[in-house]
């Protein structure tokens, strides 16, 4: 059985110029980063969730605008490490070299802009937003959004670097700096929160500390230790601008669908705010739980960009549509594992959190949602638009995610969650029902042709 399953693998993830096992070997690196970040913030959520649901709704609250914010660096990353594989996989190494500081260089001068940007007006963006929820949470809010704005630079040009570096497949080094940057965090956040008891305040030092660490030691390993790229820092002060129209191809429209996908997330989250406190925190415990579902369906999001934009590089449009079906396939087939698994230990990971009693059994209910729901349309819905995007498909992918979000999950999350009165259960019936109508439309236009005719290299 294991020897019929090997060979199965083997063909399914075999091309004209791609191979199993460099497949995978991009792949493994990937899926352990994901499973580290991923525990490693379900243990710090289960942290902060010692200095009360105050301190945690505040969390989860900040954290749907700092996903708002980040979302913009990593698109912008996403499009140089489209354009980085693509030069790889049609072997011009040069350009190659010259788009990863062309995406460096974009992702830290945005960045820097936002973050001035809301220290400055940070008050009234939360009194805003959230300005129903109660005063200790917002006093928390404030206090973890100013950290958060001063650590956006440094995370904006690690993820910039990361992306570049998956580019071309030193996932490797990846997953090396994303250990260092998320154990950083984590042992800092022992410390903060609780040995320290500073709470919120420790939270936030965590972050702007190791996300300092990690930026620095990604420019380090990128101008002194890798060989892939012939990157120069003087680089970084030149702008090639056919390069970065190329970068910006991919990259503003991910950007404009991000903003406004993560902005239709943070206006749900104002839904959830007028439900009260224990709202907030049931969706922040289930969101928290769910990253944990969807490690082997993530992995397999970042990897395909990669897989698909050296194909695309080299015009193999067999081997790109050949390797999408098997990553469908096997993210289903992750799904389903980690679902049974996690289901099995439900009591245990919930009690990380330490949450009132009466609260529980909401949260089961979310999860016994997404557990019918991720293995029959998350695949479709996030791996099939990444796959397109990756063959420059970036505008067709954005419109079509921006419809349906505002369509159907934040105008039905409203009327189910609020008008109907199901609260936190309605805006996630929403949420998934999203997730197969958009994966409807990329299936129909995977089956075509229109997505892979984009010439950007």
């Amino acid at each position: 059985m294991i020897t019929r399953a090997m060979s199965l693998f083997q063909k399914q993830f075999t091309g004209e110029t791609m191979n199993a096992k460099q497949i995978f070997s991009l792949i493994i690196p990937i899926f352990i980063d994901s499973a580290f970040i991923v525990l490693i913030s379900i243990l710090n959520t289960a942290m902060i969730s010692s200095s009360g649901v105050a301190a945690v709704s505040a969390v989860s609250v900040v954290d749907s605008l700092n996903m708002f914010v980040v979302s913009v660096f990593i698109a912008i990353a996403t499009g140089g490490t489209v354009i980085v594989a693509q030069f790889v996989g049609s072997r011009n190494s040069e350009q190659a070299s010259r788009a990863a500081t062309q995406a460096i260089s974009a992702v830290a001068v945005i960045s820097l802009s936002l973050c001035i940007l809301i220290i400055l007006f940070h008050s009234q963006l939360l009194q805003f937003l959230f300005g129903s929820a109660d005063a200790d949470v917002l006093a928390n809010a404030k206090l973890f959004l100013i950290g958060s704005s001063i650590s956006y630079p440094f995370f904006a040009i690690y993820q910039a670097i990361v992306g570049v570096l998956r580019g071309v497949s030193e996932t490797k080094a990846c997953l090396m700096l994303s250990v260092i940057l998320n154990l950083t965090y984590f042992l800092l956040n022992i410390l903060f929160i609780t040995f320290m008891d500073l709470g919120v305040l420790g939270l936030a030092m965590s972050y702007i500390i190791a996300r300092v660490l990690g930026a620095s030691i990604a420019v380090f390993y990128l101008f002194k230790i890798s060989h892939a790229l012939s990157v120069k820092l003087k680089d970084l002060f030149k702008v090639h601008l056919g390069l970065l129209k190329k970068i910006m191809f991919i990259g503003l429209p991910f950007a404009a669908e991000q903003l406004f996908f993560n902005g239709g997330k943070l206006l749900t989250q104002t839904f959830i705010v007028q439900l009260g406190t224990l709202a907030i925190t049931v969706n922040a415990i289930s969101n928290s739980l769910s990253m944990l579902f969807q490690i082997g369906g993530s992995t397999l999001s970042v990897a395909v960009v990669t897989v698909v934009g050296q194909c695309i590089g080299r015009r193999e449009i067999d081997d790109a549509r050949k390797f999408v079906r098997s990553f469908l396939w096997l993210s289903s087939a992750f799904f389903i594992v980690i679902t049974v698994l996690l289901l099995v230990i439900f009591p245990s990971l919930v009690g990380l959190y330490n949450p009132p009693d009466e609260i529980v059994p909401d949260i089961l209910q979310l999860i016994l949602i997404i557990s019918v729901a991720q293995p029959l349309f998350w695949s479709i819905s996030f791996i099939l638009p990444s796959a397109m995007r990756a063959a420059g498909d970036s505008t067709f992918i954005s419109i079509v995610s921006l419809l349906t979000m505002w369509l159907f999950r934040v105008i039905l999350g409203y009327i189910l969650g609020i008008t109907l009165q199901l609260g936190v259960f309605g805006v996630w019936i929403a949420m998934v029902s999203e997730w197969g109508i958009r994966g409807v439309v990329f299936y129909i236009r995977f089956r075509g042709d229109k997505w892979y005719r984009h010439k950007l290299v």
